[in-house]
């Protein structure tokens, strides 16, 4: 195993590479998994253990195929902030199982009706720049987290995002056998090593932490405007998750809206969802940053990424632990998803390489023309308390025009349909 390039789905991997390889998928997710818990002012505990918990039902539930992790929801944070602000945390619950609750009916209707709108809805042509814009607008979030958009930028800070980065990027390239596949985890080892160097490394929670603590579970309240508030989040989450179900299969070589199937992972990302509102922790989604991971090391197994799950679950038990890993700084957070963000931007791309899409034809240069503006110019449109913007304003925009075309090339209107050109 150590000689083969790539890790597949279904493949299982021995304890030896098991283990270091969870470590780092785990590591990989966990930066973006505090941040929404730390801006509720909530304890991780129970987030860990609910990402832990939704990543091996959507494993379950998508029969082992579809190579998921189950992370933070960043969709929910603005409504649920006005929602918590005006009634409590306790309400924000009962949106996200009301939400979630929503996404699984759509799924069952996904599995009444098909999938084959997507191709209709979404072709290559738009389909390519809406999962570049996935990572691009994520770009900003890395360099914020490296310390590069401060007003007074610290050496320190610059420092050990560059060493996380430059070990991370050359050790993608210049890594053999097994280290060839754990590049990320070296990254951040060697990013740590750099920050206590640094000294901006505080170990003052983890001594005053308790060896075990029991996540904080919290039981859900439901209001009809609270619910109103956060339920149009829903446009959101279902354009997020055609697009990294569609970017996934892309990376792995298979079609995941086929099988298992749109409405499989799209039940168990909403079912999960509605699960963590049920016990007290934020919504889950599936996460960017482990298409970024599967596309840097090339391993796609579903049994590292539960295996990650695993660690992530116990870790929320382990308060010492948990409190160890919130002490990583986030320029090392940053230095790494600065070539994640940016390796799924790039697989945008490739779907329009791989596709083979001709430019040479108006409605394809107008539909990525007019997606890339949209997703990247700051554009926001507001439902209630839900803005549309960046990738899924971008998405919804694509997914008009490119039904719009349809519709006029099946009224014989268009002067660039496939059989004309022919």
């Amino acid at each position: 195993m150590e000689n083969r390039k790539i890790i597949q789905v279904e493949e299982k991997v021995p304890p030896k590479l098991l283990i270091p390889l969870s470590i780092q998928h785990m590591f990989a997710m966990f930066g973006a998994s505090v941040l929404v818990p730390s801006l509720f002012g909530m304890n991780p505990a129970i987030v860990l253990f609910m990402n832990g918990i939704g990543t091996l039902l959507f494993i379950l539930i998508t029969k082992g195929k579809a190579p998921a992790y189950l992370g933070s929801s960043f969709a929910f944070i603005a409504p649920s902030l006005v929602v918590m602000g005006k009634f409590g945390y306790e309400y924000a619950l009962g949106g996200f199982v009301v939400v979630g609750l929503c996404g699984c009916i759509l799924s069952l209707i996904i599995y009444k009706f098909g999938s084959d709108w997507i191709d209709v809805v979404l072709p290559p042509a738009a389909m390519g720049p809406v999962v570049a814009l996935i990572g691009l607008e994520l770009s900003g979030t890395a360099a914020k987290n490296a310390g590069l958009l401060d007003e007074k930028i610290q050496t320190e800070s610059v420092i050990v995002f560059l060493v996380t980065l430059g070990v991370a990027v050359f050790g993608s390239v210049v890594f053999r056998k097994f280290l060839s596949v754990i590049p990320i985890l070296i990254a951040i080892l060697a990013g740590y090593v750099a920050a206590i160097l640094c000294g901006i490394v505080d170990f003052t929670p983890v001594a005053e932490a308790a060896f075990f603590s029991l996540p904080n579970f919290t039981t859900p309240k439901f209001n009809v405007e609270a619910i109103l508030i956060i339920l149009p989040v829903i446009l959101v989450v279902a354009s997020e998750h055609i697009g990294h179900q569609i970017v996934t299969g892309k990376i792995i070589g298979r079609d995941l809206i086929k099988n298992p199937g749109l409405h499989r992972s799209m039940f168990a990302d909403n079912f999960s969802t509605m699960l963590s509102g049920l016990i007290g922790s934020v919504p889950t989604t599936t996460y960017g940053e482990n298409i970024g991971v599967m596309a840097m090391t090339k391993v796609y197994s579903v049994y590292v990424i539960g295996g990650a799950a695993v660690l992530s679950i116990i870790c929320s038990f382990i308060g010492k632990l948990t409190a160890l890993i919130q002490t990583i700084p986030s320029p090392i957070i940053g230095g790494i998803s600065f070539l994640l963000y940016g390796m799924i931007g790039t697989s945008g791309i490739r779907i329009l390489v791989d596709g083979k899409v001709d430019y040479s034809r108006s409605r394809n240069m107008a539909l990525t023309s007019v997606i890339f503006v949209t997703g990247l110019s700051g554009i926001k449109i507001s439902i209630g308390e839900i803005e549309l913007t960046g990738m899924v304003l971008a998405c919804i925009v694509g997914m008009i025009l490119s039904l719009i075309f349809y519709i006029l090339d099946k009224l014989k209107l268009t002067n660039d349909r496939e059989e004309e050109i022919e």
